[in-house]
């Protein structure tokens, strides 16, 4: 079961952008669409590069490095199906975002 770290508070991530964060040793890159929040391992699984700064469109986050596109719900890369960024649970509590990771041996 996840734990859940708060990262930010509402209204700290601009609509349709994203926003890098350490969540349990890991870096979560967070992004609002339509007022929903959504996160990723900030970490592009093609070529390493930061998707927290990627442009975000069409539900997906594009990044900076070769321009393919991840899937913000599912991770999934839509020029190679196969490939897959890790995605986080998130929740608001209040006025807190918290994305939930995996802590310790299950």
């Amino acid at each position: 079961m996840p734990e859940f770290i708060t990262v930010a508070r509402v209204g700290e991530i601009p609509e349709g952008r994203g926003r890098t964060f350490a969540v349990g040793g890991q870096t979560v890159a967070v992004f609002r669409v339509n007022g929903d929040y959504f996160a990723l391992d900030d970490f592009c699984p093609h070529m390493g590069a930061s998707l927290g700064t990627g442009d975000v469109c069409d539900g997906a986050v594009v990044c900076d490095r070769h321009l393919w596109a991840f899937n913000l719900s599912d991770g999934v890369c839509r020029e190679a199906p196969t490939m897959k960024a890790q995605t986080f649970d998130v929740r608001v509590q209040g006025d807190e975002i918290q994305v939930g990771v995996t802590t310790g041996a299950g």
